[in-house]
């Protein structure tokens, strides 16, 4: 699966195609930062210009809203050529994957589900990396850069269960990612949901084979088809049951996560030691810190079916290593 990384005619692509992507997320998060900013200055004119009319001039108003529209702009640019490079590096990466499988196929054919995993299982693979890799680089470079921002508009405030520590938000947002984080897995773990996912994709791809071979062989009896269909039809509804109950803990945990900032910010609003522009920034920079050491609670559906389509491309190469082993020997 990261022969990429090792093939000289993939050199470029797999390793300058890395800088360029981890380049485009960190311009990315530096414009983020420069749009937290402008949250600040933005609400602080709100509230001067509520609290005393025609405090501010409708052209500084026009400007702060252009300033805005310059820097979305350019956010928008930056992400959108990077979806469209990461797109073109995944599908170098398939490349290279299948032209391995290629060039073993007259042994892996003799696998079961061989062509699944040649086929699907690969763009499955190039297409979860392309969403869930950008988004773990990214969520860690947002954590490096508004960690400090965070710390910086935090001083003096004071926070729910922490009073005037300085570093009372980031623990905040730390204690309840990481509780959240804990239950997540836990509940996935209890439900055994990479174990449920790779179970479903093994029962699939034995119908779909048996499907196939139907096609040419006339032997093959309808009642087969409809036992193996029944066995899909079976871990379908047992995963359907499993992810009702891992939903229900993911989303309810996700909805007491919007209130989560105004909890611990609860005794700075109501003893009015905050501006309105300060408060802006403190509950979008704590959300973005938040989110980001959320990735995994988050992205956790993702990951599952990563990890199982992980596990059967590994079981698939080392299968086709046996296979080589078998063939020296003979």
């Amino acid at each position: 699966m990261f022969r990429f990384f090792k093939i000289k005619k993939w050199f470029l692509w797999s390793w300058l195609g890395s800088f360029l992507i981890l380049f485009s997320l960190w311009v990315q998060v530096k414009i983020d930062v420069k749009i937290n900013e402008w949250f600040g200055k933005f609400y602080d004119m709100i509230q001067k210009a509520l609290s005393k009319p025609n405090s501010i001039t409708m052209e500084e108003y026009w400007e702060s809203l252009f300033s805005f529209i310059s820097l979305a702009g350019l956010y928008v640019s930056v992400y959108v050529i990077m979806i469209f490079f990461t797109a073109h590096y995944l599908f170098r990466w398939r490349t290279a994957m299948v032209e391995w499988y290629h060039s073993v196929f007259d042994k892996a054919s003799k696998i079961e589900g061989a062509a699944q995993r040649v086929q699907e299982d690969t763009i499955k693979f190039s297409r979860i990396m392309e969403s869930l890799g950008t988004s773990l680089i990214e969520s860690i470079m947002v954590l490096i850069q508004f960690i400090p921002i965070l710390l910086g508009l935090s001083i003096g405030i004071p926070i729910y269960f922490f009073g005037d520590w300085e570093y009372g938000l980031i623990t905040g947002a730390l204690l309840w990612t990481i509780g959240g984080t804990i239950f997540l897995i836990g509940l996935g773990w209890i439900l055994r949901l990479v174990g449920v996912e790779y179970d479903l994709q093994k029962k699939e791809a034995a119908y779909r084979k048996l499907l196939v071979i139907a096609e040419d062989d006339n032997t093959v009896r309808p009642k087969n088809i409809e036992e193996l269909f029944e066995d899909v039809r079976s871990i379908h509804f047992f995963s359907f049951i499993r992810y009702l109950y891992f939903n229900i803990g993911r989303m309810a945990y996700m909805q007491a996560n919007v209130l989560s900032a105004y909890v611990f910010l609860a005794p700075a609003i109501v003893a009015g030691v905050v501006t309105l522009g300060v408060m802006q920034q403190i509950i979008r920079a704590f959300g973005r810190v938040e989110g980001s050491m959320q990735y995994i609670l988050k992205a956790w559906p993702t990951i599952i079916e990563l990890a199982s389509v992980y596990k059967r491309l590994r079981e698939f190469e080392s299968k086709i290593k046996q296979e080589d082993l078998i063939d020296e020997k003979i």
